[in-house]
C-alpha cells in the first residue's frame, strides 16, 4: 500500500520557508504520490536517461526523477524556490542541475548539447496552464532533440492534443502535435491532487516525438499557415478562411479546385481535414 505523504510534506515546506504559491507563475504543487508515480511510469525513465524537468516547484517530482535517471536538468523561474531547492530540499542530489530561468527564454537546444552531448532527452513537466501551448510548440519548432514529453496539462488542452478530425476538440494544436509526435492520454487528474486546488481538471499526456513527420509536405510553414487560418475562425468554410487570411495568396476558385481534387466539398471546414489532407492542400495551392 502506497502512503501519500506529499500533502504533509508540501505543507511543511511552505510553512518552513513562509512560502505562498504564486499565481503569476501558475504554481499549483502536485501532492499525490499515486499521480507522481503515473507520470514517472508514463515517461518511461531509464537509468541512462537525461531528463529536462520544466517547473520543479518544491522538488516533489524532481526527487523521483533523480532516483531513476542518470541526469536531471530542472528549469525553474522562481528564484526563491531555486534557492531553497539548491540549499536544502535537493542539495543531496548530485545528478541534478538547477537553472533559474524562464523556459521560454532558454536555448534548450544549446542546453541539451552542453548537458547531454546533443543526445535526445526526455521532458517531464507540470506546466503552468497559461503557457502550455507556447512551451510545447517552442520545443517542437526549434527541433530540440527529444524522445518524449510527458506533461501535466489542463484536461481541456489534453483533449485538444489527442483529438480526432471532425470532433469539437480538434484544432490547430491537434494538427501540430500529430505532425511532431504521437499523443497518448496517460491519466486524468482531479483538482484535489494539487495545492492550491486549480479550478479545472488536469491530465497527464505523453507525446512520443517522431524522428520523421508522418506526412510529407513541400513547405511545412505554408501548411501551418493554412492550418492557423482554417481554425482561426472555425465557423467559416475553408474557402473563406483562406482567401481572407494574411500571408496566404489564393483565390476562392483555387481553393475550390483543390478541395474538389481531394474529393472534398467546397463548403468543407478546416475541422474535417486530417493532417495528411492539410499537407495535400498545401502542396496543391503551393503550385
Amino acid at each position: 500500500m502506497i502512503i501519500n505523504d506529499e500533502p504533509a510534506r508540501t505543507i511543511g515546506i511552505l510553512k518552513k520557508y513562509n512560502l505562498m504559491p504564486r499565481k503569476k507563475f501558475g504554481q499549483n504543487f502536485l501532492i499525490d504520490s499515486h499521480v507522481i508515480g503515473k507520470i514517472i511510469d508514463a515517461a518511461e525513465i531509464r537509468e541512462d536517461d537525461c531528463v529536462l524537468e520544466i517547473g520543479p516547484g518544491i522538488g516533489t517530482m524532481t526527487r523521483h526523477l533523480c532516483d531513476r535517471a542518470a541526469r536531471v536538468i530542472a528549469v525553474e523561474i522562481d528564484r526563491d524556490l531555486v534557492k531553497i531547492l539548491k540549499e536544502d530540499i535537493l542539495r543531496d542530489k548530485d545528478n541534478l542541475s538547477i537553472i533559474n530561468e524562464d523556459i521560454l527564454k532558454v536555448d534548450v537546444d544549446e542546453l541539451v548539447k552542453t548537458e547531454n552531448g546533443g543526445r535526445r532527452i526526455k521532458v517531464v513537466a507540470n506546466l503552468p496552464y497559461y503557457i502550455t501551448t507556447p512551451i510545447i510548440m517552442g520545443l517542437f519548432e526549434k527541433h530540440v532533440p527529444m524522445e518524449s514529453l510527458t506533461l501535466m496539462v489542463q484536461k481541456e488542452v489534453a483533449s485538444r492534443m489527442c483529438a480526432s478530425p471532425g470532433t469539437k476538440d480538434y484544432g490547430a494544436l491537434t494538427v501540430a502535435v500529430s505532425y511532431y509526435s504521437e499523443c497518448y492520454l496517460a491519466a486524468n487528474v482531479p483538482c484535489n491532487c494539487f495545492m492550491p486546488r486549480p479550478d479545472v481538471m488536469s491530465a497527464v499526456v505523453r507525446l512520443k516525438v517522431l524522428e520523421d513527420p508522418p506526412v510529407r509536405v513541400n513547405d511545412p510553414d505554408s501548411m501551418f499557415a493554412i492550418v492557423k487560418a482554417a481554425f482561426g475562425q472555425r465557423r467559416k468554410t475553408l474557402q473563406n478562411a483562406l482567401i481572407n487570411a494574411q500571408g496566404i495568396s489564393c483565390t476562392k476558385e483555387e481553393v475550390a479546385n483543390a478541395l474538389e481534387s481531394m474529393g472534398l466539398s467546397p463548403l468543407a471546414r478546416g475541422e474535417v481535414l486530417s493532417l495528411a489532407q492539410f499537407a495535400k492542400i498545401s502542396d496543391i495551392l503551393g503550385k
